[in-house]
C-alpha cells in the first residue's frame, strides 16, 4: 500500500496570529490519529478544515463560506494559514476519544473486544449407533420407523442402517425365548424363597427368638380403655349439663339484667 504523503504548505504566509495550541482547544475539535489526515475545526468559522504541512503544520486556507450567491466572490477566512502546534499526548488523548465513541454508542451495535462464540453441538448418532438396552419391541419400532422413512430400503433389500437394525431385531428375536426363561425362572426363585420363609419350621423359629414370655408380657402391659371414654382416641366424653345448675342460672339471670339495661341505655 503506497504511503500516504501529508499536504504541502505552498506558502509561508500566516495569519499573524499566536500559534494554536491543541490543548487549549476542546479535544473534540481536532484529529490527529496517526495514520490519519489531520483536520481541525477552524476557530472563526468552525468548519472542519485539513491541517497541511510536516513540521509547520498550518490550518489549510479557505473560505468563510464554500457556497456564495451567484456573483458575488469568496471571502477569504480569518483563520487561513493558522499555525497548530501540537502539545498533547496523541495516545492519551486517541484512548480517551475512543472511550467515548464507545460510551456514545448504542448498546445494541456495541461489541466486545474479544468474541466468545458458542460452540456448534454434535450431530445425534444414527439411531442404529445408539448402544441402549435393547428389548424386542423397542428394535422392532426402530427398524419399522427406519423402513417407513428410507427410500433405499424396498423389499429385502437394506441401507447400511437398514441392515443394522435388521440384524438387531432378528438377534434380538432368538434372544427374547432366552430371556423369558430367565425372567421365569427368577421369578420362580422369588417365590420358593417367599414360600420358604412362610414355613411352620421358620414361623417356629421366629417365635422362639421374639415370642415366649417377652410377647406375653408385652401383651400383658396394653393399657386398659378409661371408664367412660367413647373411644382409644377421642378419650373421655365431653359433659352436655352444668356442674352446678343453680350457680348456672344465677349467672345467666345476671347476664340478661345487664344486657337490658345496655340495651335501655343505647335507646335513651
Amino acid at each position: 500500500m503506497p504511503r500516504k504523503r501529508p499536504g504541502r504548505i505552498r506558502t509561508k504566509n500566516t495569519n499573524r496570529r499566536e500559534a494554536l495550541k491543541l490543548s487549549s482547544i476542546a479535544p473534540e475539535d481536532f484529529n490527529v490519529r496517526p495514520g490519519e489526515t489531520k483536520s481541525i475545526a477552524c476557530p472563526d468559522c468552525r468548519t472542519w478544515r485539513r491541517i497541511m504541512g510536516d513540521k509547520v503544520l498550518k490550518i489549510r486556507e479557505h473560505c468563510i463560506s464554500d457556497k456564495v450567491p451567484e456573483g458575488e466572490k469568496h471571502v477569504l477566512c480569518p483563520g487561513s494559514d493558522q499555525l497548530v502546534v501540537i502539545d498533547i499526548d496523541v495516545r492519551r488523548w486517541q484512548v480517551r476519544q475512543d472511550r467515548l465513541l464507545r460510551d456514545a454508542m448504542p448498546q445494541e451495535n456495541r461489541r466486545a473486544a474479544q468474541q466468545f462464540y458458542k460452540p456448534l453441538p454434535a450431530p445425534a448418532a444414527p439411531v442404529s449407533r445408539i448402544k441402549a438396552a435393547v428389548t424386542l419391541e423397542s428394535s422392532r419400532q426402530s427398524y419399522l420407523a427406519h423402513r417407513k422413512g428410507c427410500t433405499r430400503c424396498v423389499g429385502g433389500q437394506h441401507c447400511t442402517d437398514g441392515g443394522i437394525l435388521a440384524r438387531r431385531y432378528v438377534l434380538a428375536l432368538h434372544q427374547e425365548p432366552v430371556r423369558l426363561e430367565a425372567r421365569e425362572q427368577k421369578e420362580r426363585e422369588e417365590r420358593r424363597i417367599a414360600r420358604k420363609q412362610t414355613t411352620p419350621a421358620v414361623r417356629k423359629a421366629q417365635w422362639a427368638k421374639h415370642g415366649g414370655n417377652a410377647v406375653e408380657t408385652a401383651n400383658n402391659r396394653c393399657a386398659a380403655r378409661i371408664p367412660g371414654s367413647v373411644s382409644e382416641l377421642r378419650g373421655t366424653q365431653v359433659p352436655l349439663a352444668p356442674a352446678d345448675v343453680k350457680a348456672h342460672e344465677r349467672r345467666q339471670a345476671e347476664l340478661g339484667r345487664q344486657y337490658a339495661q345496655k340495651s335501655a341505655a343505647s335507646a335513651a
